[in-house]
């Protein structure tokens, strides 16, 4: 599957600054256990083109190079600064560097804002100098940089090869653990590698956008333990997985790991959910577990992408291929249905006894005739109703298990998988059991782009993340965006008025903002005085009607005895008056009482909740989930960053795992699923339109077969804005 890389136009600086011409180390050292005498090694060895300038007043050579005394020393302008000296000097040497005109920094000293106040204050300093001094800063506290096909290793590390996978990693020991997972893989390598560290100047996005640029990186991997600017990171992914994938492994999934995070780098890590969500939401693949990485990596720079899910499996043994379906099951992929012809075209070349049935068993088939499975492999990848080839079982290993002459049939049928990889936009994937001891079938289909693995799970999590990949480019093309909406003057008046207050909105005003922008709520009364339920009873008849307390002091209203439900007629009305007063008195004397709130029971229906906050990394998030225990205990909700599109608003819905609730469980018809659609879009224009709106609450909104109803309506203001 050979996917050419388009050539992208170069708008981030950090071309010059990783892909350096000259280099000075401050600090270089002739002490072997120093980063400035192990860089230096790494740039020699490693046979580096450009100038290195080792910066040392006490040393006059180190490892053959001529040192400077100073940075002022400089011959010329430089490209990149390693700096190796302790933390209190770095601001000094940041200004130094300005003058002398350095595009970036390197900094790997730690003791800055990961230790605290005083560290704060020194990072800042830094960061002061940098910009005045108009010099790009990676860390500090980062383990540092290479670029291998740049021959920049600063890192000195050995037996990495030069790949197609760029690696940034706010861990030193991930990176480790990568090199040696891909020493032992032997065909997998790096293009460039950063430690971003505290990101005090360079951030995530920063890096993101110069690998999505950067001709040698066919996949861009990130081990992400908090962002520093979320929202530009997602504007910024969004634009380069549709180039090139984007792999993610975002660490503190756990109270305890997002405290160990927070600690080894001051990052702020977010809700891990959300921020998985935010992150597929604009065509990142989430890898959750640190040892699906590099497969993932791996397989997503070789293949790209998968036209959808629909999965067609080739065995050699039955078991391995229970397995496999299994796991493609649980990794939400499908068994393809393999047409009538197909299974003509396998039976014609399969033993009896074989399964036709996806997976295809081929029963023995291929003990003589190893090349047989990848002429199984060629039908059914032309079956247009296979998305991508799994084969399973112990390819490669026929030789070894039986008779050294199928040699030659593996080879055969190496060099067939290989051209149909080649010819075919339909992944070819293989799991093989003597993967671990890399026969020569195996060899030779790695070295050749078709990914071979040791581990089913692997392999499956691999074609899930193409064929996600693949839907998400397709539906991309035809996604629309809703034109923005106006905010209205009487509703920013609204918002200055109770900003002037000191208070959020009322309920009934949150409800008419809903209302001015097209989102159903249901008829209500705003009552201030008793005398008026007379005419309230009247207005509503019959119906059972519900009173609520409107009071700026009193949130949780039915912890106050602030609601009473099931009312009808004006005494009940003016009962429920008098309760509510009293409670509420009780419950707080001083809470400032405008009166109750009067509207008709909703009817029954399925109970869901839109929420929406504005993160302080990733901007405004909107929230979408079933009401009750689905949102309480199973936390089974949706999240997507504002603004929406309608392909955000539908996958929001369908995300749910509870969502047969919503389709018509147990005999119950099925909600209207376009106008959940049509809320989740008009509350993100409302969010984009009105600033001044910090957090909203819809809850509960009740889904109807025909539409639905918003209860419950809770906004708080932004004071900052309004």
């Amino acid at each position: 599957m050979n996917h050419v890389m388009p050539v992208v136009p170069h708008k981030s600086p950090l071309h010059d600054i990783l892909a350096p011409s000259s280099i000075a180390i401050v600090g270089a050292s002739a002490d072997p256990t120093k980063r400035g005498y192990k860089a230096m090694v790494g740039l020699i060895k490693d046979g580096y083109r450009g100038a290195i300038h080792p910066i040392n007043p006490k040393a006059d050579m180190i490892l053959g190079v001529k040192t400077l005394p100073s940075i002022e020393a400089l011959p010329g302008p430089v490209d990149l600064a390693l700096i190796c000296t302790p933390a209190a000097t770095v601001p000094g040497i940041i200004a130094e560097l300005g003058r002398k005109g350095v595009k970036g920094a390197v900094v790997l000293a730690s003791g800055f804002k990961e230790t605290g106040p005083e560290g704060a204050k020194l990072e800042q300093q830094v960061l002061d100098a940098a910009r005045e001094g108009g010099v790009r800063v990676i860390g500090p506290n980062t383990s540092g940089m290479f670029n291998l096909h740049h021959k920049v290793n600063l890192l000195a590390l050995a037996n990495v090869k030069p790949g197609e996978i760029g690696f940034i990693s706010q861990s030193g020991n991930m990176l480790l653990s990568l090199v040696l997972e891909a020493e032992h893989n032997g065909h997998v390598g790096f293009s460039t590698y950063v430690g971003p560290g505290n990101q005090t100047d360079v951030g995530f996005n920063d890096y993101l956008r110069y690998l999505g640029e950067d001709e040698h990186t066919r996949v861009a991997t990130l081990y992400v333990e908090g962002f520093r600017d979320g929202q530009r990171f997602l504007q910024v992914a969004r634009e380069i997985s549709a180039l090139k994938p984007v792999v993610v492994y975002k660490s503190g999934s756990t109270e305890q790991g997002r405290k160990a995070a927070s600690s080894h780098t001051g990052a702020l890590a977010g809700s891990y959910a959300m921020t998985v969500d935010l992150l597929r939401q604009v065509g990142v693949s989430v890898v959750q577990h640190s040892n699906e990485i590099l497969p993932v990596a791996e397989g997503l720079g070789l293949l790209q992408k998968a036209p959808g899910k629909r999965v067609a499996v080739i065995s050699d043994g039955g078991g391995q291929a229970t397995i496999a379906s299994d796991r493609l099951a649980e990794a939400g992929l499908e068994l393809a249905e393999l047409s009538e012809q197909t299974k003509a075209r396998l039976a014609a070349i399969l033993f009896p006894q074989a399964s036709l049935v996806n997976p295809v068993d081929v029963a023995g088939s291929s003990d003589a005739n190893p090349a047989l499975l990848a002429e199984c492999m060629e039908i059914v990848a032309e079956d247009e109703n296979v998305d991508s080839v799994f084969l399973v079982g112990m390819f490669g290993g026929y030789a070894i298990r039986f008779a050294e002459d199928l040699l030659g049939g593996e080879m055969r049928g190496a060099e067939s998988m290989i051209e149909l990889s080649r010819r075919s936009e339909k992944p070819v994937v293989v799991y093989s059991l003597y993967a671990p001891i890399k026969p020569p079938a195996l060899r030779r289909l790695h070295e050749a782009g078709v990914p071979v693995y040791t581990s089913i799970e692997h392999a499956v999590r691999v074609l899930a993340a193409l064929g996600e990949r693949g839907i998400y480019l397709k539906s991309k093309e035809g996604d629309v965006h809703p034109p923005a909406v106006a905010p209205s003057e009487d509703m920013l008046a609204m918002f200055a008025r109770a900003k002037d207050e000191g208070r959020d909105l009322y309920e009934y005003e949150a409800k008419a903002l809903l209302r001015t922008h097209g989102i159903e709520v249901a008829e209500e009364a705003v009552v201030r005085d008793p005398d008026e339920l007379a005419a309230v009873a009247q207005r509503f008849g019959d119906q059972a009607l519900v009173m609520k307390v409107v009071s700026k002091d009193i949130l949780h209203k039915s912890d106050a005895g602030g609601v009473k439900l099931n009312l009808r007629g004006e005494a009940a009305l003016r009962s429920a008056w008098a309760q509510i007063m009293e409670s509420c008195r009780a419950y707080d004397a001083n809470a400032d009482i405008r009166g109750v709130l009067v509207t008709p029971m909703a009817k029954k229906g399925v109970e869901v909740i839109v929420g929406v906050s504005r993160d302080p990394i990733f901007g405004p998030v909107l929230m979408f989930g079933l009401g009750g225990i689905f949102v309480e205990i199973l936390e089974d909700v949706a999240f997507r960053a504002i603004p929406l599109s309608e392909l955000d608003a539908r996958s929001m819905v369908d995300q749910l795992k509870a969502r047969k609730v919503l389709e018509g469980a147990r005999g119950e018809p099925a909600v209207d699923r376009a106008a959940l659609v049509d809320l989740l879009l008009k509350v993100s224009g409302i969010v984009s339109a009105y600033p001044q709106l910090f957090e909203l609450d819809l809850n509960p909104v009740i889904a109807y077969p025909d539409g639905y109803a918003a209860v419950d309506a809770r906004i708080i203001i932004n004071r900052a804005v309004v």
